[in-house]
């Protein structure tokens, strides 16, 4: 992300989108933190079909591929240097 998140959302009543960048920012960092717990993620990935999760996938490596240099990638993503 292009800004800093210094202060992140602790509330989902804080979310807003299309206010402005930072708040953008913010409110995706909470959505993204939210959406990958795992009580979430344990309901909701049965329910995904096979089209679904390959599109998940292709959107996520897709974002990290453009937006991250290789080393990033494996600092940041496989946390394995």
């Amino acid at each position: 992300m292009a800004g800093n998140i210094t202060q992140p959302m602790q509330r989902s009543s804080e979310m807003a989108f299309g206010l402005d960048r930072a708040t953008d920012e913010r409110s995706l960092a909470l959505f993204l933190s939210r959406f990958s717990r795992p009580e979430l993620l344990a309901a909701l990935l049965p329910r995904l079909d096979d089209r679904e999760i390959e599109a998940l996938l292709d959107h996520l490596t897709g974002l990290l591929k453009n937006h991250l240099q290789e080393p990033e990638y494996h600092r940041l993503f496989l946390k394995d240097r």
